[in-house]
């Protein structure tokens, strides 16, 4: 444990007395700073040492949850209510917000859990006042990050160690590669097909066992979204994107969902190979600003190259 880490985890350890001790409304904590610095294991310590009711949630996967019950309930409300269940203590990885949809919904969620006594833990690349960071939307979050604020103890973790790049091991996500086109033969345009998703389609540029190759416009280029990435990882256990060019290049949206789904994918331990159209050094230039992109490349830097 580093020195940027040590008041976190004494914090928790509060937490965790707290809870511990059955005292109703422990008040929770809000990790945030840059990629790789540890919030993720220190929540996940936390997690495992508390042992009142409790769920862990990633945020793809929880709002995916969410939108299905909601669907099959008739209700945001016995959705949410779903959701939390009988848990005083609700973990949840990598908060972000960019969509003002999501932003109403996790409105809704915190009202609920925080009138429950539910004790909320979250880590974020971003502090509480950067959550939807859209001008056009910031506004109608703000009473949310007050709320935030009010309820839950902020404490910055920024190290000087990015430890997704300090010896990362070759398993899960880690265990694909970064290589150039050249050195690929992609698969021939009669091996595409058609996957079913939903209630749509996605088109694979193959299939081969457990592995799908996905071309880096079809599925980032169209609207896709991270319940389709989430279903996919479900059936597949290895991945393979082809034609990921300069991201510079590439819309700000399709980023974005190329960003989606390396979070999907390392979230869940899938392997991804990514077969540039550039090399490393030339992939994330120009990217200054854009958002994620600092989550996006620590976790690319895990591949072999």
């Amino acid at each position: 444990m580093d020195d940027a880490q040590r008041p976190a985890a004494a914090v928790l350890d509060e937490t965790a007395d707290g809870l511990a001790q059955g005292r109703p409304g422990v008040r929770g904590v809000y990790l945030w700073g840059p990629v790789g610095r540890g919030k993720t294991w220190l929540m996940d310590r936390f997690h495992a040492a508390s042992e009142v009711p409790k769920r862990r949630v990633h945020f793809h996967s929880f709002f995916r949850r969410l939108h299905a019950d909601a669907h099959a309930l008739g209700s945001i409300d016995l959705a949410i209510d779903a959701a939390l269940g009988d848990v005083r203590l609700l973990c949840f990885d990598e908060f972000h917000l960019h969509d003002v949809g999501d932003a109403m919904l996790v409105a809704r969620l915190l009202k609920a859990l925080f009138a429950r006594g539910i004790t909320l833990v979250a880590t974020s690349n971003y502090p509480p006042e950067g959550l939807l960071p859209n001008p056009l939307f910031h506004h109608l979050f703000e009473p949310t990050i007050t709320v935030l604020e009010r309820n839950l103890t902020v404490l910055r973790v920024a190290g000087p160690v990015d430890y997704r790049t300090a010896g990362a091991p070759d398993a899960g996500f880690a265990a694909g590669r970064f290589v150039n086109a050249s050195e690929v033969e992609v698969p021939a345009p009669s091996e595409r097909v058609a996957l079913t998703v939903g209630t749509r389609t996605v088109t694979a540029a193959a299939v081969r066992d457990r592995a799908v190759w996905f071309e880096f416009a079809a599925l980032c280029g169209t609207p896709t979204a991270p319940a389709d990435y989430l279903d996919l990882s479900e059936r597949f256990g290895c991945w393979v994107m082809t034609g990921v060019p300069r991201l510079r290049e590439a819309a700000t949206d399709t980023v974005r969902r190329f960003a989606n789904v390396v979070d999907v994918l390392y979230d869940r331990g899938t392997a991804l190979t990514v077969v540039a159209d550039a090399p490393w050094e030339g992939m994330f230039s120009g990217l200054a600003g854009t958002l994620d992109v600092d989550r996006l490349v620590s976790r690319l830097s895990t591949l072999r190259r």
